[in-house]
C-alpha cells in the first residue's frame, strides 16, 4: 500500500498542473518551514505543560479546539459490551458491525484507547453525541446515535458503565482536554403509543404511516389523541416523573412548520411540554444532577429549536450557574438550532439566554462557495450578519464553526457532489482549504471525527457515521477516501494522513497567535469574480493585524489589498510586498496566506457619530450608526457600545459592535419604553466620544 505522502506527490500532477503542485498550503507544513514528514516540538518546559493542563479549567473556551465523536463509530474498547445489557431488556441487542443502522461497538474505554491520536492533532476539546441510557431498538432502526435516551442518570450500556465515563473524563482532564456532552430535553425514547394510530401492540394502524398532528385550536375543541403504554414498557423511563403522559404534548407528529416545530412529536419520539414549569425543574434537575456526578465541560444541547423559548430562558442560566457552584467556572452551552439563517440562530443566544449555537449559517455559507463552487460573496454578508449574536451575554467568537456532521454530510461529500470529476490533489486540496478557512475565522473550530481521514459518506445520517476501526459495513467500504489510498475496511487512525497534519498544524498556529482566537474579525476584501476572500483578526491587546486571504479559484491569483502597516511577514504561505499603502501578493490556486503587520495599528482619533435612520428586517431593529475619524485608514479599528435610555434616564446596556458596519440589532422588545440611544465609541488610540440619540 503506498503511503499517504507518496498518493500525495503523485496524485498532484493532473487536472490543476504545476502551480498547484508547488503550492505550499496543501499540507499546511511547509509553510511554517516545518517538513513534511517532521512536526516540531511544542517548545513547551514540562512545568509549563504541567500548568497547560492543569487550566483546562479556567481555559477561555473561544481557545479550544473541538472533535465531534460518535462512541459507537470511533473504536471499539470493550468488545463484551458491544450488546448492551440483558438485564435491561430495553437497552439490549441491536449489534451488528455490518449494518451502518445497528451499534458497531464503539465504548468509552475505545475513546479514552485513542486520546494520543486525538491530542496530537492539537484538539482541547472533545464533543460525543449522547452517552445515556436508551431504548436500543425501536421500529424505525437502532440507538446507536444515543439520541433515545430512556434513562437519564445512567450511561447507556452499550458504551459502558459510569466509571468508564469517570474514567475517560479523568484521563482527558489529565491532558487538559476538556469533554462537552451532547443532551436532548426535547424528546424521551417512543413509547408513548396513540390509540387513534397504534394497535394494542404498539404497531401502527393499517394505513397509518404515522400519527397526523393535531394543533392547539384541534386540542382546544377536543380532538386529542388518547395515549397508551404498553405494558412492558410501563415505567421504563428514569426518573420515575417521566413515566406520565401529562409531561407531554401528545398532538401527534411534527411537520416540522409553525407550532408543529414545538410541539409535535420528533419523527415519533415523545415530545415533552417544555413550556409546563414541572418539565422545566425536571429536567434542569435531571442535568444539574449529571454535572455534578460527571463533571463535564460543557453540554451541546440537542433540537433546540424544537423546545419552548421559554425553557432556554430558564434551562440555560440555570445550568452555568449550577456548573459554577460544582467548580466548573466556564462550563459553556452550545445549542443545536438547524437552519442557516442568522436571525433564527440567534433568537436563541439573545431572547433564549444560551452562550452560543452550533454555527449552521457557516456550514452552509462554506460549503456553497469553496465546496459547491456558488459565489463568494455570501462569505461576506456570513461576517457581516455577526451583528445578530451581539448583545449583553453573547458575542459572535462563541459561535461553534464546523465543515460537516452526523446529520448533514461530511466535506468529503460536499466535494463529491460539487466537483465529482476533480482530481484526487483538488479534492484533497478543497478539504485543507476549507479546514483552515474553519481555524483563521472567528469562532471555535469543531472538526468531525474521520473528516481528517478524508471520509466522504455517500449521504447524511448514517450515510455520514463511518468506522475508524476497520469496518465490515459495505456501504462504507466502497467509498474513495480523499488524500489517502485506504478504505473504512482498513485501519484509518492514521497520524500521517496529510488532512491530519494540515489540522494539526494549523492548532498549532491557532494557539500561537491570540488574534486568530479572540481578535476582531474583519471583512477586508471580497472578490467574487477572482473568488478571493480576504478578513483581518485584530488582538485588542497587542493591536497588530493578521491578514488572512483565501484563495477560492483553481488560477493562480495576485492579490492587492490597502493596509495601513509598512510590512507584514508570513505565518502561513506566502509572504507580501507592501508599497505606497499597498499590499500585494500571489496565492496558488485553492491555497490560503496568512501575514501578520510588522508594526503596531495606529490608531486614529474619532471624529464624529451619527446615527442612520433605524429599520426592521426579519423581527429585528436595526440601528446603524457612522463614524467619522480624524485621518483616513484602511482599517479603522473602534468599539461601539449601545445603551436604550429610558424616561428615567435609566441606562440598559443592549450590545457592542467593534466591526464595520457598526449598528445594534435587536429584538423589538428590548426597545420598549426606550426614548433615546446611547452610543459610546472608543478608537483604537482609547479616546472615547458619546453621543445620545432619540428613537
Amino acid at each position: 500500500m503506498k503511503n499517504s505522502h507518496t498518493l500525495w506527490s503523485n496524485s498532484l500532477r493532473p487536472l490543476l498542473g504545476k502551480a498547484l503542485l508547488v503550492s505550499s498550503i496543501v499540507m499546511g507544513l511547509s509553510a511554517c518551514g516545518v517538513a513534511k514528514n517532521e512536526m516540531p516540538d511544542s517548545g513547551k518546559t514540562a512545568e509549563e505543560e504541567n500548568t497547560a493542563t492543569a487550566a483546562y479549567l479556567t481555559r477561555d473556551i473561544r481557545d479550544d479546539i473541538f472533535y465531534f465523536v460518535m462512541p459507537d463509530r470511533f473504536h471499539n474498547g470493550n468488545p463484551d459490551n458491544d450488546q448492551g445489557d440483558p438485564t435491561r431488556p430495553i437497552s439490549y441487542g441491536g449489534f451488528d458491525n455490518t449494518s451502518k443502522w445497528a451499534f458497531n461497538g464503539g465504548d468509552m474505554r475505545g475513546v479514552e484507547a485513542k486520546l494520543d491520536y486525538i491530542q496530537d492533532m492539537g484538539v482541547t476539546a472533545i464533543w460525543m453525541t449522547p452517552l445515556l441510557r436508551n431504548k436500543a431498538v425501536q421500529s424505525d432502526g437502532f440507538g446507536h446515535h444515543g439520541y433515545w435516551v430512556i434513562d437519564f442518570t445512567e450511561i447507556d450500556p452499550h458504551f459502558g458503565t459510569n466509571e468508564d465515563l469517570r474514567s475517560l473524563i479523568d484521563a482527558a482532564h489529565e491532558r487538559g482536554i476538556k469533554v462537552f456532552f451532547d443532551i436532548i430535553t426535547n424528546h424521551t425514547a417512543d413509547v408513548i403509543k396513540y390509540k387513534e394510530c397504534h394497535n394494542e401492540d404498539g404497531t401502527f394502524i393499517s394505513g397509518e404511516p404515522g400519527c397526523k398532528y393535531k394543533s392547539k385550536a384541534d386540542v382546544a375543541a377536543g380532538d386529542t389523541y388518547t395515549p397508551f403504554i404498553l405494558d412492558q414498557e410501563k415505567g421504563v423511563k428514569v426518573p420515575q416523573w417521566l413515566n406520565d403522559p401529562k409531561y407531554y404534548n401528545n398532538q401527534g407528529d411534527s411537520f416540522w412548520q409553525g407550532e408543529s416545530a414545538v410541539h409535535g412529536d420528533f419523527v415519533g419520539l415523545d415530545d415533552l411540554d417544555t413550556a409546563n414549569p414541572e418539565v422545566v425543574s425536571g429536567m434542569t434537575e435531571i442535568f444539574k444532577n449529571i454535572i455534578t456526578e460527571f463533571k463535564p465541560d460543557g453540554f451541546r444541547i440537542d433540537t433546540v429549536k424544537h423546545v419552548d423559548l421559554s425553557f432556554w430562558q430558564s434551562f440555560g442560566p440555570a445550568i452555568v450557574a449550577h456548573a459554577k457552584s460544582s467548580g466548573i467556572p466556564n462550563f459553556h452551552i452550545f445549542g443545536e438550532v438547524y437552519d442557516g439563517n442568522p436571525a433564527v440562530l440567534s433568537k436563541f443566544t439573545t431572547a433564549g439566554k444560551l452562550p452560543s449555537v452550533l454555527d449552521f449559517s457557516f456550514h452552509f455559507n462554506v460549503k456553497d462557495a469553496l465546496f459547491h463552487n456558488k459565489d463568494v460573496n455570501r462569505i461576506g454578508q456570513l461576517f457581516d450578519n455577526d451583528d445578530y449574536y451581539r448583545d449583553a451575554d453573547s458575542s459572535p467568537d462563541l459561535l461553534m464553526n464546523f465543515l460537516g456532521n452526523h446529520d448533514a454530510g461530511r466535506v468529503g461529500l460536499f466535494i463529491n457532489q460539487g466537483f465529482a470529476d476533480a482530481s484526487k490533489a483538488e479534492k484533497l486540496q478543497r478539504s485543507v482549504l476549507g479546514h483552515a478557512f474553519m481555524y483563521m475565522s472567528r469562532g471555535i473550530p469543531v472538526v468531525y471525527y474521520g473528516d481528517e481521514q478524508g471520509f466522504t459518506g455517500d449521504g447524511g445520517d448514517v450515510d455520514a457515521r463511518e468506522n475508524m476501526d476497520p469496518s465490515f459495513v459495505a456501504e462504507y467500504n466502497d467509498n474513495v477516501l480523499i488524500g489517502t489510498s485506504r478504505t473504512t475496511a482498513d485501519d484509518n487512525f492514521d497520524q500521517k494522513h496529510p488532512i491530519y497534519q494540515s489540522l494539526k498544524n494549523f492548532a498549532k498556529v491557532r494557539s500561537e497567535h491570540q488574534a486568530l482566537r479572540t481578535g476582531i474579525h474583519q471583512n477586508r476584501l471580497i472578490d467574487n469574480k477572482n473568488r478571493i476572500v480576504a478578513f483581518s483578526r485584530i488582538d485588542k491587546q497587542e493591536m497588530r493585524e493578521y491578514l488572512a486571504i483565501f484563495n477560492m479559484d483553481t488560477e493562480t491569483r495576485k492579490v492587492a489589498l490597502n493596509v495601513d502597516s509598512l510590512s507584514y511577514s508570513s505565518v502561513l504561505g506566502n509572504n507580501a510586498k507592501v508599497n505606497q499603502g499597498s499590499l500585494t501578493t500571489t496565492i496558488e490556486p485553492l491555497s490560503f496566506v496568512l501575514l501578520k503587520a510588522d508594526q503596531v495599528h495606529k490608531g486614529s482619533e474619532i471624529f464624529d457619530v451619527k446615527m442612520s435612520e433605524k429599520y426592521t428586517d426579519n423581527e429585528r431593529v436595526f440601528l446603524p450608526v457612522n463614524l467619522s475619524f480624524g485621518s483616513q485608514q484602511a482599517l479603522q479599528v473602534a468599539d461601539v457600545s449601545f445603551y436604550a435610555v429610558d424616561e428615567s434616564g435609566a441606562e440598559t446596556f443592549l450590545s457592542n459592535d467593534d466591526t464595520s458596519p457598526y449598528r445594534a440589532v435587536l429584538l423589538p422588545e428590548q426597545l420598549e419604553g426606550v426614548t433615546q440611544l446611547k452610543v459610546i465609541v472608543k478608537d483604537s488610540s482609547e479616546n472615547e466620544m458619546s453621543k445620545t440619540f432619540k428613537l
